[in-house]
């Protein structure tokens, strides 16, 4: 079946470390190889660009990048996240963004959304602070979990709280836009965690909800919509060719806050 209006948006997904697009698989991030295909066509050793081009054929608007250095606490890479600017309309920067000075830097450098990971976050009064400084429509929380078990950078947000309590308490502090990254999904095509994106909308109604982390195929799309979702990142399925949005003319559209 194509992809049709009213489908999840799809937005496509590029790890990027030491200045490579490499392969996700399980959240094992130090045995992330480099991408070397999409979609059975050989390219340039971990060339993000091409990748980017590649989901720019695919007719998404919309890419998330994942500073993989910056989360481990090495510099940023600026000079790909600006040249992915360059070929992308909106992306979204994943980049160790826990103060609104990272999310200035993310907004300075061209990024559309900054996406705050629950991972690297310390605190619920950062998440606020920042929303407060930039627009709050460009923050977007990326609720990390590993097997529905929620990821925490320190003690002030407990790990292992329940994910629709975090959900909560992101909302209260201005957020609009959730992402349930479940790392243990990614790469490993087992499908989507529904239970937990299931109770986080049923926590967080109004807001724009994204999945990440399973996606196999149309089927899983149908059934994110059915949880509640507004859209979904994928990577391996789009690279791999199992799922092709541009099979009909429809290009996405922004979703709902």
């Amino acid at each position: 079946m194509p992809y049709q209006a009213g489908w999840p948006r799809i937005v496509g997904v590029i790890d990027l470390r030491d200045g490579q697009a490499v392969h996700a698989k399980g959240g094992a991030r130090k045995a992330y190889a480099p991408v070397t295909a999409v979609a059975g066509r050989g390219i340039r050793r971990g060339d993000a660009q091409t990748v980017a081009g590649f989901y720019g054929e695919l007719g998404l608007d919309d890419v998330y990048a994942a500073d993989l250095d910056a989360i481990a606490g090495r510099p940023w890479q600026d000079e790909v996240i600006r040249a992915l600017v360059t070929t992308t309309p909106r992306l979204w920067l994943d980049a160790a963004i826990a103060a609104p000075g990272d999310a200035q830097r993310a907004l300075t450098l061209g990024a559309s959304r900054v996406v705050v990971g629950l991972e690297t976050l310390p605190s619920y009064q950062a998440l606020r602070t920042i929303c407060e400084t930039v627009e709050s429509d460009r923050v977007a929380l990326s609720l990390d979990v590993r097997e529905g078990v929620t990821l925490t950078a320190n003690g002030a947000i407990a790990s292992g709280t329940p994910a629709a309590v975090v959900a909560a308490r992101a909302v209260d502090s201005g957020v609009g836009t959730i992402i349930v990254l479940d790392l243990a999904r990614v790469g490993a095509q087992r499908g989507c965690n529904l239970d937990t994106i299931s109770l986080v909308r049923q926590a967080a109604p109004e807001v724009t909800l994204l999945a990440g982390g399973g996606v196999r195929d149309e089927d899983d799309l149908r059934h994110l919509l059915d949880a509640g979702c507004d859209g979904a990142l994928v990577a391996t399925a789009l690279l791999s060719g199992s799922l092709r949005p541009n099979r009909t003319p429809h290009r996405n559209r922004t979703p709902h806050r």
